[in-house]
Protein backbone atom coordinates (compact mmCIF):
# COMPACT_ATOMS: atom_id res chain seq x y z
CA UNK A 1 0.00 0.00 0.00
CA UNK A 2 1.54 3.29 -1.05
CA UNK A 3 0.56 6.75 0.11
CA UNK A 4 1.79 10.04 -1.30
CA UNK A 5 3.72 12.36 1.00
CA UNK A 6 0.93 14.91 0.93
CA UNK A 7 -1.68 12.27 1.75
CA UNK A 8 0.45 10.90 4.59
CA UNK A 9 0.98 14.36 6.09
CA UNK A 10 -2.74 14.99 5.89
CA UNK A 11 -3.48 11.66 7.55
CA UNK A 12 -1.00 12.37 10.35
CA UNK A 13 -2.39 15.90 10.83
CA UNK A 14 -5.90 14.46 11.16
CA UNK A 15 -4.73 12.00 13.80
CA UNK A 16 -2.89 14.69 15.74
CA UNK A 17 -5.98 16.89 15.77
CA UNK A 18 -7.71 14.32 17.98
CA UNK A 19 -7.86 14.73 21.73
CA UNK A 20 -6.48 11.95 23.91
CA UNK A 21 -4.99 8.62 22.78
CA UNK A 22 -5.11 7.67 19.12
CA UNK A 23 -7.54 4.92 18.03
CA UNK A 24 -5.86 1.52 17.71
CA UNK A 25 -6.93 -0.46 14.65
CA UNK A 26 -7.82 -4.12 15.09
CA UNK A 27 -6.93 -7.28 13.20
CA UNK A 28 -8.79 -7.38 9.92
CA UNK A 29 -7.73 -3.88 8.92
CA UNK A 30 -5.55 -4.21 5.78
CA UNK A 31 -3.01 -1.69 7.12
CA UNK A 32 -1.86 -4.40 9.56
CA UNK A 33 -1.17 -6.83 6.71
CA UNK A 34 0.93 -4.75 4.34
CA UNK A 35 4.63 -3.88 4.72
CA UNK A 36 5.04 -0.32 5.97
CA UNK A 37 6.73 2.29 3.80
CA UNK A 38 10.26 3.14 4.98
CA UNK A 39 10.52 6.54 6.63
CA UNK A 40 12.63 8.89 4.53
CA UNK A 41 11.56 12.32 5.72
CA UNK A 42 7.92 12.27 4.63
CA UNK A 43 7.00 14.36 7.71
CA UNK A 44 8.56 17.59 8.89
CA UNK A 45 10.47 17.46 12.18
CA UNK A 46 7.70 18.95 14.30
CA UNK A 47 5.08 16.60 12.88
CA UNK A 48 7.30 13.57 13.42
CA UNK A 49 7.97 14.57 17.04
CA UNK A 50 4.27 15.15 17.62
CA UNK A 51 3.38 11.77 16.12
CA UNK A 52 5.94 9.98 18.29
CA UNK A 53 4.57 11.71 21.38
CA UNK A 54 0.99 10.80 20.43
CA UNK A 55 2.04 7.18 19.96
CA UNK A 56 3.76 7.24 23.37
CA UNK A 57 0.59 8.55 25.03
CA UNK A 58 -1.50 5.93 23.22
CA UNK A 59 0.86 3.10 24.21
CA UNK A 60 0.73 4.14 27.87
CA UNK A 61 -3.04 4.50 27.88
CA UNK A 62 -3.68 1.11 26.26
CA UNK A 63 -1.60 0.02 28.29
CA UNK A 64 1.20 -1.64 26.34
CA UNK A 65 4.96 -1.87 25.95
CA UNK A 66 5.11 -1.06 22.25
CA UNK A 67 3.09 0.45 19.43
CA UNK A 68 3.75 0.47 15.70
CA UNK A 69 2.46 3.11 13.29
CA UNK A 70 0.26 0.61 11.39
CA UNK A 71 -1.62 0.07 14.66
CA UNK A 72 -2.85 3.66 14.47
CA UNK A 73 -3.62 3.31 10.76
CA UNK A 74 -0.34 4.62 9.32
CA UNK A 75 1.61 2.43 6.92
CA UNK A 76 4.92 3.97 7.99
CA UNK A 77 7.99 2.15 9.35
CA UNK A 78 7.91 3.71 12.80
CA UNK A 79 7.35 2.22 16.26
CA UNK A 80 7.74 3.22 19.88
CA UNK A 81 8.68 0.95 22.78
CA UNK A 82 8.92 1.30 26.54
CA UNK A 83 8.61 -1.20 29.38
CA UNK A 84 8.68 0.37 32.81
CA UNK A 85 5.71 -1.51 34.26
CA UNK A 86 6.17 -3.31 37.59
CA UNK A 87 6.65 -7.06 37.31
CA UNK A 88 6.84 -9.95 39.74
CA UNK A 89 10.51 -10.85 40.42
CA UNK A 90 9.95 -14.54 39.57
CA UNK A 91 8.36 -13.58 36.27
CA UNK A 92 11.15 -11.10 35.55
CA UNK A 93 13.81 -13.77 35.99
CA UNK A 94 11.99 -16.47 34.01
CA UNK A 95 11.21 -14.16 31.10
CA UNK A 96 14.45 -12.15 31.25
CA UNK A 97 12.27 -9.07 31.57
CA UNK A 98 14.31 -5.95 32.21
CA UNK A 99 13.20 -2.31 31.88
CA UNK A 100 13.17 -0.79 28.41
CA UNK A 101 13.59 2.99 28.27
CA UNK A 102 11.29 4.88 25.94
CA UNK A 103 12.58 5.15 22.40
CA UNK A 104 11.37 5.57 18.86
CA UNK A 105 12.41 2.98 16.29
CA UNK A 106 12.53 4.28 12.73
CA UNK A 107 13.01 1.70 9.95
CA UNK A 108 14.02 -1.01 12.45
CA UNK A 109 15.41 -4.37 11.38
CA UNK A 110 16.51 -7.36 13.42
CA UNK A 111 18.53 -10.52 12.90
CA UNK A 112 18.73 -13.46 15.31
CA UNK A 113 21.86 -13.87 17.38
CA UNK A 114 22.35 -17.60 17.82
CA UNK A 115 19.57 -20.13 17.34
CA UNK A 116 17.95 -20.15 20.79
CA UNK A 117 14.26 -19.32 20.98
CA UNK A 118 12.05 -18.42 23.93
CA UNK A 119 8.39 -19.44 24.28
CA UNK A 120 6.07 -17.21 26.32
CA UNK A 121 2.54 -15.88 26.21
CA UNK A 122 2.24 -12.76 24.10
CA UNK A 123 -0.59 -10.38 23.26
CA UNK A 124 -1.20 -7.44 20.97
CA UNK A 125 -3.11 -4.18 21.24
CA UNK A 126 -4.52 -4.88 17.77
CA UNK A 127 -5.77 -8.36 18.73
CA UNK A 128 -7.69 -7.22 21.79
CA UNK A 129 -8.47 -9.75 24.48
CA UNK A 130 -6.38 -12.67 23.21
CA UNK A 131 -2.97 -14.11 24.08
CA UNK A 132 -0.99 -17.10 22.83
CA UNK A 133 2.40 -18.69 23.37
CA UNK A 134 4.69 -17.26 20.71
CA UNK A 135 8.25 -18.32 19.89
CA UNK A 136 10.75 -15.49 19.55
CA UNK A 137 14.49 -15.36 19.11
CA UNK A 138 16.02 -15.06 22.56
CA UNK A 139 18.65 -12.61 21.29
CA UNK A 140 18.56 -10.28 18.30
CA UNK A 141 20.78 -7.70 16.69
CA UNK A 142 18.69 -4.58 16.08
CA UNK A 143 19.48 -1.79 13.64
CA UNK A 144 17.28 1.30 13.52
CA UNK A 145 17.29 5.06 13.29
CA UNK A 146 16.08 7.40 15.99
CA UNK A 147 13.77 10.37 15.50
CA UNK A 148 16.63 12.59 14.31
CA UNK A 149 17.98 10.04 11.84
CA UNK A 150 20.94 8.74 13.85
CA UNK A 151 21.60 5.04 13.27
CA UNK A 152 21.64 2.81 16.33
CA UNK A 153 22.73 -0.80 16.66
CA UNK A 154 22.48 -3.08 19.68
CA UNK A 155 22.01 -6.66 20.76
CA UNK A 156 18.93 -7.30 22.88
CA UNK A 157 18.08 -10.36 24.95
CA UNK A 158 14.99 -11.79 26.57
CA UNK A 159 11.84 -9.69 26.90
CA UNK A 160 13.32 -6.51 25.37
CA UNK A 161 14.24 -8.59 22.32
CA UNK A 162 10.66 -9.93 22.20
CA UNK A 163 9.18 -6.43 22.28
CA UNK A 164 11.33 -5.20 19.41
CA UNK A 165 10.62 -8.32 17.33
CA UNK A 166 6.88 -7.88 17.88
CA UNK A 167 6.88 -4.22 16.84
CA UNK A 168 9.24 -4.70 13.90
CA UNK A 169 7.07 -7.56 12.66
CA UNK A 170 4.12 -5.15 12.60
CA UNK A 171 6.07 -3.06 10.10
CA UNK A 172 6.37 -6.11 7.86
CA UNK A 173 2.66 -6.93 7.93
CA UNK A 174 3.09 -9.78 10.39
CA UNK A 175 1.15 -10.37 13.63
CA UNK A 176 2.13 -12.54 16.57
CA UNK A 177 -0.73 -14.95 15.75
CA UNK A 178 1.15 -15.87 12.56
CA UNK A 179 3.86 -17.43 14.75
CA UNK A 180 1.86 -18.53 17.79
CA UNK A 181 1.01 -22.01 19.04
CA UNK A 182 -2.74 -21.78 18.46
CA UNK A 183 -3.65 -24.50 20.98
CA UNK A 184 -2.33 -22.10 23.63
CA UNK A 185 -4.75 -19.34 22.61
CA UNK A 186 -6.60 -17.81 25.57
CA UNK A 187 -9.10 -14.99 25.93
CA UNK A 188 -10.40 -12.71 28.64
CA UNK A 189 -10.25 -14.04 32.17
CA UNK A 190 -8.50 -17.20 30.98
CA UNK A 191 -5.36 -15.13 30.33
CA UNK A 192 -5.06 -14.63 34.09
CA UNK A 193 -5.52 -18.35 34.64
CA UNK A 194 -2.31 -19.07 32.73
CA UNK A 195 -0.32 -16.04 33.92
CA UNK A 196 2.53 -18.16 35.29
CA UNK A 197 6.19 -17.27 34.95
CA UNK A 198 6.44 -19.86 32.16
CA UNK A 199 3.79 -21.51 29.97
CA UNK A 200 4.63 -25.09 31.00
CA UNK A 201 1.45 -25.67 33.01
CA UNK A 202 -0.64 -24.27 30.14
CA UNK A 203 1.14 -26.61 27.74
CA UNK A 204 0.24 -29.63 29.88
CA UNK A 205 -3.41 -28.70 30.40
CA UNK A 206 -4.16 -27.22 26.96
CA UNK A 207 -2.29 -29.93 25.07
CA UNK A 208 0.54 -28.28 23.20
CA UNK A 209 4.26 -29.00 23.16
CA UNK A 210 7.11 -26.80 24.30
CA UNK A 211 10.67 -27.58 23.17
Amino acid sequence: MTTSRAALRSQVAELLDREGPLPIVQVGDPVLRHPAVPYDGQLDDDQLRALIEAMRVTMHAAPGVGLAAPQVGLGLALAVVEDAWPVDPEVAVARERTPVAFRALVNPRYLPVGDERAFFYEGCLSVTGWQAVTPRWRSVHVTAQDEVGAVTEEVLHGWPARIVQHETDHLNGRLYVDLAEMRSLVAGEHALRWADATPHRAATELGFTLP
